[in-house]
């Protein structure tokens, strides 16, 4: 019985969470952003005229998913950017996080 408890402490000492330093955050958000704003772009780009060609489906499709997984991602990386700051908790990060990402894909759709 001693044993297992050992083994228990061992196991949760080795396994605590570690934080990921402030400049990996800021790399991934730069990419993520740079990628979401890539394929907004290429939607915007976009001509609704091409849609009669199912041939001509596939990179608005592929653009679509980018833009919702690489936004996605997004969201939950500035949630926890905010909070991490305190500035907001829980579902509040998440919702301000959201946001911020549609107000972004938007003025870039609306730009092209």
């Amino acid at each position: 019985m001693t044993e297992m408890s050992d083994v228990e402490r061992l196991l949760r000492s080795a396994l605590v969470p570690i934080e990921p330093s402030e400049a990996l955050s800021d790399r991934l958000e730069r990419s993520l952003t740079e990628i979401t704003e890539a394929a907004a772009d290429e939607l915007a780009d976009w001509e609704l005229g091409a849609m009669r060609d199912p041939r001509n489906w596939a990179r608005p499709i592929a653009a679509a998913a980018v833009v919702g997984v690489a936004g996605g991602a997004l969201v939950v990386v500035r949630a926890r950017q905010q909070q991490r700051k305190r500035q907001a908790r829980g579902l509040d990060a998440f919702e301000r996080g959201l946001h911020d990402v549609v107000q972004q894909v938007r003025r870039r759709i609306d730009r092209s």
